[in-house]
């Protein structure tokens, strides 16, 4: 008898694990789409935030709603090694997936311990830009950006002025970093402290070719190519010293940036 009670118990344990199980794969299925779309909004709002085109929580802010101020973006691909656009035929922004392509040997590469400044182990061959013309003209350029800080990979956009140099806001959007410390980076008071800095100096000889000149610094960062660091998040300070020396250096954006500047200036 115990051992009729035992197998029907346990045949009750298995048929309500299994009904369990299928109930939230149907829900992970089904809530996939919302989950994707919330991504992809949550994704512009960022963009819109570095470009100081969107200051709303809930989707709303200057000038409408998301989807609305996103029209002024102009979404493209280019080649990281060379700075050349992609035709939207071979690659489409509209289903390339940056960080899954690290995953492919096709389309990414390994970083040499000397190469690897911001931690990422392999980087992808292609990446997105997005680019706010006004009346025909470049208006801001908004770069995707990531690296490794103290605790995690902190990812975040970086806007840029027409002159290519100048920074018209920088957004971290995911990471986790120490909260009250590191996790800083977050804070709008901080990050507005980027704007007007300058990543390359003028004077370098080689101009957007050679590595930008930006650095963190502790105390006051009051000098153009000076951001002021968060105080005791030294580690993450370097994270992020080192994710910009590498994305706006010859391996992430310098090539792109190089040749956008020569056709702004034809």
């Amino acid at each position: 008898m115990n051992k009729e009670k035992t197998a029907s118990a346990f045949l009750a344990v298995m048929v309500l694990a299994f009904v369990c199980s299928v109930l939230v794969t149907g829900a992970a299925v089904g809530l996939r789409p919302r989950q994707e779309a919330n991504r992809t909004l949550d994704q512009k709002k960022n963009i819109l935030r570095a470009a100081g085109l969107y200051q709303g929580k809930e989707g709303t802010g200057k000038g409408g709603d998301v989807d609305t101020l996103f029209q002024q973006v102009e979404t493209k691909i280019i080649r990281l090694a060379d700075g050349s656009f992609v035709p939207p035929e071979e690659l489409d922004p509209a289903t390339f997936h940056q960080l899954r392509s690290t995953l492919d040997n096709t389309t990414s590469r390994k970083l040499s311990k000397e190469e690897d400044k911001a931690g990422l182990g392999r980087q992808e061959k292609f990446s997105m830009v997005y680019l706010v013309n006004k009346g025909g003209q470049l208006d801001k350029v908004i770069l995707p950006i990531r690296g490794k800080g103290l605790w995690s990979t902190m990812y975040g956009y970086v806007a840029l002025a027409a002159d290519l140099s100048t920074i018209s806001g920088i957004t971290f959007y995911e990471h986790g970093e120490t909260p009250g410390l590191g996790g800083d980076i977050a804070n709008p008071d901080w990050q507005a402290g980027w704007q007007g800095k300058q990543l390359y100096a003028p004077d370098n000889p080689e101009g957007l070719e050679g590595q930008p000149v930006l650095e963190i610094v502790k105390g006051h960062g009051t000098g153009p190519y000076q951001v002021d660091g968060v105080s005791g998040a030294t580690l993450t300070m370097n994270g992020v010293n080192n994710l910009m020396q590498f994305w706006f250096g010859e391996h992430g954006f310098g090539p792109f940036l190089q040749r956008y500047k020569g056709f702004l200036e034809k």
